[in-house]
């Protein structure tokens, strides 16, 4: 009886692997057939049922997959149908999560509908996935160009202005400031500033996402990342213990032109006396 029960359940299994072998066979019959004849939608439900039933031809179909997402996609954009759109592309992407070609499709149609700052995360990850990518460079840059603020660059050329901020925060940590929060990091060179003088923990909130993304790369190709922690965060919705341990000692910021509005400089540094800075004795 054992040994019977063995071949029964085999036999199942063998019967259930046809089955799936079969139904993978026609759909990817049906889906070309739906691509001949311009039915991007079925075509795309089609393969999205092949590479759930059989994840072994991610590489075989990627290709043709791809041609059927970003066709079926510019319908759903023709239609207004964002939702749709938005959900073929969250399906993708659980699919192929380090597809550098389709960030860089969402990244586009995010661009297209006005949401720069998403569409920049998309197209920094196309990059980073693979530096070679040119589309992804181009638009990367492209969407940088509308998002990172002219002043950016004056005050990066400023000698005068960033040794000044040096011999501060220097001036600051010797007198006993070791804990420090940077508000409105930017490119993050406060934040690397405090951490050359010598502070044992540097803290550092950026809202905009692509001034994020650029403040992560910069601290990295200073080597800095493991010694101070970004946060993708508004300054006012830190919270210790969850995203800092505990009071800092100095809170530096130069959030002075639309942050006065958009961050809320004065909000943001009331916060950061009572709620986020060690108050003195």
């Amino acid at each position: 009886m054992p040994n019977s029960n063995a071949k029964l359940h085999s036999n199942h299994r063998g019967g259930r692997e046809a089955s799936r072998r079969e139904l993978v066979s026609r759909s990817l019959q049906s889906a070309q057939h739906c691509l001949e004849n311009q039915d991007f939608g079925t075509a795309y439900a089609h393969y999205l049922l092949v590479l759930n039933l059989a994840p072994e031809l991610k590489t075989t179909v990627k290709e043709t997959f791809q041609y059927t997402l970003f066709k079926w996609a510019e319908e759903l954009d023709s239609l207004a149908r964002i939702q749709d759109l938005f959900n073929c592309y969250e399906q993708a992407l659980e699919l192929y999560p380090n597809d550098e070609v389709i960030c860089n499709s969402m990244g586009e149609h995010l661009f297209r509908m006005g949401f720069r700052d998403e569409a920049a995360g998309y197209f920094h990850k196309a990059v980073k996935l693979n530096p070679d990518f040119a589309d992804a460079k181009e638009n990367f840059y492209r969407v940088a160009n509308w998002l990172v603020e002219r002043w950016h660059f004056i005050m990066l050329n400023d000698a005068k202005r960033n040794l000044t901020y040096l011999r501060a925060i220097e001036s600051a940590v010797l007198s006993g400031s070791k804990s420090i929060l940077d508000i409105g990091t930017g490119t993050g060179i406060l934040s690397m500033f405090a951490k050359k003088a010598g502070a044992s923990f540097v803290y550092a909130c950026e809202l905009s996402k692509t001034m994020y993304e650029l403040a992560r790369d910069v601290v990295a190709a200073n080597n800095m990342e493991r010694e101070i922690k970004l946060l993708h965060l508004k300054s006012l919705d830190i919270e210790i213990p969850k995203h800092i341990p505990e009071r800092v000692s100095l809170v530096v910021t130069e959030t002075v032109d639309a942050g006065l509005f958009g961050e809320g400089i004065v909000e943001s540094l009331i916060h950061a006396w009572e709620h986020l800075l060690l108050q003195p004795k």
